[in-house]
């Protein structure tokens, strides 16, 4: 029988220069209805990111841009998909 519990692994979030939260929120707004958005990003997804999503209001889907900056601080930036 194999025991895959680990005594050391706890659920407690790491300390020091090298921890961050994996999930940071940032707030938007729609750009097709205007109602604020909070969207979750992950700064360990790396310096450039680029994704569709739909607005859960309008449900119109939105280009998302992400850029994570040395420090690991992201700044978000929505748009149609058509760019206007």
């Amino acid at each position: 029988m194999f025991d895959f519990y680990d005594s050391d692994d706890t659920d407690e979030p790491e300390e020091g220069p090298d921890a961050f939260d994996l999930t940071d929120a940032a707030n938007v707004s729609c750009p097709y209805c205007g109602e604020p958005l909070e969207l979750g990003v992950d700064p360990a997804g790396g310096e450039l990111q680029e994704y569709v999503e739909d607005c859960v209001v309008c449900c119109q889907p939105m280009s998302v841009r992400v850029h994570v900056d040395r420090d690991g601080a992201p700044s978000v930036s929505v748009d149609t998909l058509d760019g206007e």
